[in-house]
């Protein structure tokens, strides 16, 4: 991961991670757990702000810390890091569910994968996450323009695949609809859509919002073949963020990973 680690640190200093508001200070986030030993990633956009900073905008120190910056590793810029940095880089991304995760956002993520036996906690730890951008951004995703989406996206595309070539998963979550979009921009694939009507999220005002799934098997990333062939599964509601996903539609997308991810670990073996 080190090699990796090293070319996305570089790109700190392209001027279109200033203008995508990226946390120019923090360093990447290539993944969350132990991208060697998981069978299983969740995939998202990009790492919250919230990663790196409290409530208040202050920079997480000492055991609140949850991942390294220029500060915590005594470096004035990223062009004085050393493989001994890149590898404390490393080990806080490896160890990221050991120490200080930010539960508030992957305990819900956590619980649809749980049919699977898998999970991102001790002991089961053969579940991972991953971003499709592994930088933090000051602004929220859906304040960033179109341009800088699509900036980050291009830069970003190429280091997933690589990640993904040097690990075991055979299956991703993706999870919300912006991500099966930006994905489905990076894989050069259109996934087959689902109807879900137990997913429906009713709303007062208004007529509900469709519930879908999303299945795909994908060979390539960006400009890159992947070495093996990799699932993909996914569904329109952002857990964290969509306005009344209850605890029904909750436990319905997570027996449908749990049936969907025994058909492909059969198919697998």
């Amino acid at each position: 991961m080190n090699q990796e680690l090293l070319s996305l640190v570089q790109k700190l200093n392209d001027p279109v991670c200033v203008k995508s508001d990226v946390i120019r200070w923090g360093s990447p986030v290539p993944s969350f757990g132990n991208l060697s030993f998981a069978k299983i990633a969740t995939v998202g956009l990009n790492p919250s702000n919230r990663e790196f900073v409290d409530v208040l905008g202050n920079e997480l120190i000492g055991p609140n810390r949850r991942f390294h910056t220029l500060n915590s590793l005594g470096l004035q810029q990223w062009d004085d890091i050393e493989q001994s940095h890149l590898s404390i880089i490393a080990d806080s991304c490896l160890e990221y569910f050991n120490r200080n995760p930010y539960d508030g956002w992957f305990k819900k993520l956590d619980n649809l994968i749980s049919g699977t036996s898998m999970s991102y906690y001790f002991p089961s730890s053969q579940a991972c996450h991953l971003d499709l951008i592994p930088y933090a951004t000051s602004t929220k995703w859906t304040d960033l323009s179109i341009e800088q989406k699509n900036t980050l996206l291009e830069i970003s595309g190429d280091s997933l695949a690589r990640l993904l070539n040097t690990s075991c998963v055979k299956l991703l979550v993706l999870n919300g609809s912006s991500v099966v979009t930006n994905f489905e921009k990076l894989s050069n694939l259109k996934f087959e859509k689902i109807n879900m009507p137990d997913w429906n999220l009713n709303r007062k005002s208004t007529s509900h919002v469709q519930g879908f799934a999303y299945k795909g098997v994908i060979e390539s990333l960006g400009n890159i073949r992947l070495r093996n062939k990799i699932s993909v599964l996914g569904y329109n509601h952002n857990i964290q963020s969509s306005f009344g996903v209850t605890s029904r539609v909750q436990f319905s997308i997570r027996d449908w990973i749990s049936e969907s991810a025994k058909e492909i670990f059969n198919e697998a073996k």
